[in-house]
């Protein structure tokens, strides 16, 4: 099987998991953003954070802008949430990230699953 971004997705789950097993669950998102800008940096994983994107409606700019948590690698959405499950309404605003970079891939991942770290690997099938 050709796994998209295969080694890129193995580096940025290890960044995930480093984070996850050294502070757990039950912080506010804020924290975990912090931590994984730090966990980022000393994995090597080139990243920009809560970057702005423009939504074009009609061929004009809107005032409201998305801001991912994490792109990574220029092509990786990172999207982290501190909540009690993964609801629909996530998911869609990840797949909206998609749509709007054009990007492939995007993870969604809730640090306060407890007792383990949830990742979901969301594809772009769109492009």
């Amino acid at each position: 099987m050709n796994l998209l971004y295969r080694e890129e997705s193995f580096i940025i789950r290890g960044a995930l998991y480093e984070v996850y097993s050294e502070i757990g669950s039950g912080f506010l998102e804020a924290i975990y953003q912090e931590c994984l800008e730090k966990e980022f940096k000393l994995s090597g994983i080139p990243f920009t954070s809560q970057q702005q994107l423009k939504i074009d409606y009609k061929g004009e700019t809107l005032v409201q802008t998305y801001k991912p948590d994490f792109i990574c690698y220029d092509s990786i959405i990172v999207e982290i949430k501190a909540v009690q499950a993964i609801r629909p309404e996530h998911i869609a605003q990840i797949i909206n990230y998609l749509k709007l970079t054009e990007f492939q891939l995007g993870f969604l991942v809730n640090f306060s699953s407890y007792p383990k770290l949830d990742i979901r690997r969301i594809v772009n099938t769109k492009l």
